[in-house]
């Protein structure tokens, strides 16, 4: 039911329910544009999110597994001229990793050819190897964990389960390797298009 407005122009109704008509349609499509936006960012962000708390739950269980287990001493094998050379590529020291964390590697005194790499409480004494793409290996000798080293970054899997400890980790002579390599002008493509 209308009610009539006093000294309202012809028309005056149905202007003012176009304009309710207007205004509703705005806040529907304002609604469901934030929805959208939302659900954009929840996607683009929970994959990181899940590897962060996997992460996170991988270590727990290497720690959770070292503590329990007896410290068995180790015979390892003389180092070999590869591994000895695998050995001189291996960058030592402190290594900024995702989430705030960092690895330390550094020789190992007791065993030459071998280094020890340290994530929070954990710890391990690795074998270097030079995988045929170039890449430094470091493989635990016990078969617990590998460190992956490229020229930009490194990271820790466990290979018992196959997940990534620790990814993004950057030693600082692989920050100056990126660094130097975002200088350098883009090269040309087979994907770019003729000029």
């Amino acid at each position: 039911m209308k009610f009539p407005v006093p000294n309202a122009p012809s028309g005056f109704h149905s202007m003012n329910a176009s304009r309710h008509a207007r205004r509703a349609r705005l806040t529907r499509t304002l609604a469901v544009t934030t929805g959208l936006v939302i659900g954009m960012a929840a996607a683009a962000i929970a994959p990181q999110m899940a590897h962060a708390s996997n992460a996170v739950k991988a270590s727990k269980s290497v720690i959770k597994g070292a503590s329990q287990a007896p410290e068995v001493p180790l015979q390892l094998a003389a180092a070999s001229p590869e591994q000895l050379f695998a050995q001189e590529r291996v960058l030592t020291g402190a290594y900024n990793c995702e989430f705030g964390q960092s690895i330390v590697v550094k020789h190992n005194e007791a065993n030459p050819g071998y280094v020890d790499l340290t994530l929070g409480k954990q710890k391990w004494l690795m074998k270097p190897v030079l995988s045929a793409t170039g890449a430094t290996r470091l493989e635990d000798v016990r078969g617990q964990a590998l460190l992956v080293q490229i020229l930009t970054k490194s990271m820790v899997l466990d290979t018992r389960t196959g997940k990534r400890l620790v990814d993004a980790c950057v030693h600082e002579v692989q920050r100056k390797a990126e660094a130097d390599l975002a200088a350098q002008p883009a090269r040309a493509s087979i994907f770019d298009a003729p000029r």
